[in-house]
């Protein structure tokens, strides 16, 4: 069976495109929770050979997405709403203490070029959860997080974030796509965060860092409530029964 949305891909790092393009499957909702799929399958969908399609099945292990399942190859990742909560509630600790603790460091570490383009990831991030794009936001969200930490130097502490960031969105895409129109719900204060990390405000950094946790959970909670309430009275009508 297909991957839906796969495309060819390249022969060089094949491990890498390949992990590289399922996850952005799964991230977009293509690969649901809970799909099983195999080595042969993936292999024969991008026409390669069945090695680097294992190397990055396992990759995406490594990073929380997917599960083996012996004898019957692999799974996505079911998250559940209490993974989220840890997640947040872990990566807020971390980014909090990394602003508290790194600030001057972080500054220090912002070339002019570094700056222009954690600015320019921040104002497509603000535009997309503004318009409701969550596609658009998804995408730019991870490379603004991922840049603004990645200027404090900690390959550890970047990885850590990354992997739970994607997890979180990974979580909560089925829930945001339900609903028809996402304009004025996200959270749009990736320029305003910007300017307070640059401004060496680790208290105004804080504030809003915590607002935009607290955003985001409180948006998923009500939105998982509902469709608990809506799985009572229609049979069928969990998170990924109309998601694409």
């Amino acid at each position: 069976m297909p991957v839906p949305g796969a495309s060819p891909v390249k022969r060089n790092t094949l491990r890498q495109q390949i992990a590289d393009a399922l996850c952005d499957e799964v991230l977009a909702g293509r690969l649901p929770a809970g799909r099983q799929f195999t080595v042969k399958e993936i292999a024969e969908q991008y026409g390669v050979s069945a090695t680097p399609v294992r190397e990055a099945l396992l990759d995406l292990c490594s990073q929380g997405l997917l599960d083996v399942e012996e004898h019957r190859g692999f799974r996505v990742h079911e998250f559940t709403i209490e993974d989220f909560r840890y997640m947040v509630d872990a990566r807020t600790m971390v980014v909090e203490g990394v602003f508290r603790h790194y600030v001057d460091q972080t500054l220090r570490a912002m070339t002019p070029q570094a700056l222009a383009s954690v600015r320019r990831r921040a104002q497509e991030a603000e535009r997309a959860a503004r318009s409701g794009d969550l596609d658009v936001l998804i995408g730019y969200d991870l490379r603004f997080w991922r840049e603004i930490c990645g200027l404090v130097g900690n390959p550890y502490v970047l990885d850590f974030l990354q992997r739970l960031r994607v997890q979180t969105w990974v979580f909560t895409v089925p829930y945001l796509r339900r609903v028809p129109d996402l304009r004025g719900m996200l959270w749009a204060g990736h320029r305003e965060l910007m300017e307070a990390v640059t401004r060496g405000d680790p208290e105004d950094s804080e504030r809003l860092i915590s607002a935009y946790n607290a955003h985001f959970r409180a948006l998923i909670e009500q939105l998982v409530a509902g469709e608990e309430t809506r799985s009572r009275t229609e049979p069928g009508a969990g998170p990924g029964a109309d998601s694409p």
